[in-house]
């Protein structure tokens, strides 16, 4: 009897283990199909080449090349700017700290925290911020809003990534009259490269994707940001106000933003997989 109990178990937990992947997998197609079936329609090459053009909203030429851009600069910087912030405080809680400390811990908890608030707070922050300063909404008030949200996850990431480095090549390292700093940059950092590329890449694809915490710091315009202090577009953004316009050119252009939004989104978890798989080879494990 408690065999068949085991077994009807087993035999239960895995369905449920099945059922759920199943449903994951089937509403990652869902939205790709959706996304595909009516934004594709509307794709051309003037979607990706020009900026919008007079009467855009009413359905006339143009297309969001602003956004892609503005989008890609917001991105990129919010990600180099968290990278120059996440990785030394990686690299200090697991080489320099005391493994253990108080500090340590109290720091992992923050950023698990900080991991969980809601994306408009960070906006809300970054947008007080910028008034505190005298600053207009901007590419460099969206870039200072991604940043603060992405440096949670991309530090903790990263951390975990460095703690999986065996602590004997640390210890060898400092046998061979390494320093602290030598092996962080020599052993360490190089020895979680492949992670913390994955977890930059993966940030990045969070930050591309935000429309939250840019709908107040960034603002938004039609044209190609000539600078850190003008607004920039965004393709979420981009895609939220082609949405509210009751015209059904526009709205399919919006799907068609969509789309090129997955596009940008699914190339950088690719890459990130691909950078991961051909770094790992020379991991030492």
């Amino acid at each position: 009897m408690a065999r068949d109990r085991r077994f009807a178990e087993e035999r239960l937990f895995r369905g449920l283990m099945i059922a759920a992947t199943a449903l994951i997998v089937s509403c990652l197609a869902l939205i790709l199909l959706t996304v595909l079936a009516k934004g594709l329609p509307f794709m051309s090459l003037d979607m990706v080449t020009r900026t919008p053009q007079g009467g855009y909203y009413l359905g006339k030429g143009g297309g969001v090349l602003n956004a892609i851009l503005g989008s890609l600069y917001l991105a990129g910087g919010a990600t180099l700017l968290a990278i120059l912030i996440g990785l030394p405080v990686a690299l200090y809680l697991n080489v320099y700290a005391r493994p253990g400390g108080r500090f340590v811990a109290a720091s992992r908890f923050a950023f698990d925290v900080l991991n969980g608030v809601p994306s408009i707070v960070y906006g809300a922050f970054g947008f007080t911020l910028m008034i505190f300063f005298g600053l207009r909404a901007s590419l460099l008030g969206g870039i200072i809003a991604i940043a603060l949200l992405i440096l949670p996850m991309m530090a903790r990431s990263m951390d975990e990534v460095i703690r999986l480095v065996p602590r004997e090549l640390l210890e060898a390292s400092y046998a061979l009259g390494a320093t602290r700093w030598e092996t962080a940059r020599r052993v360490v950092a190089r020895q979680a490269l492949p992670g913390i590329l994955t977890a930059v890449l993966i940030a990045f694809g969070r930050g591309i994707g935000d429309a939250a915490a840019v709908i107040f710091t960034t603002g938004f315009t039609d044209a190609v940001p000539g600078s850190l202090l003008r607004p920039a577009a965004t393709l979420p953004l981009a895609i939220f106000f082609q949405l509210g316009v009751p015209i059904p050119e526009v709205q399919g252009r919006a799907y068609a933003s969509a789309l090129i939004l997955t596009v940008l989104i699914l190339a950088v978890s690719l890459a990130a997989r691909l950078l991961s798989r051909r770094l790992t080879r020379h991991v030492v494990k």
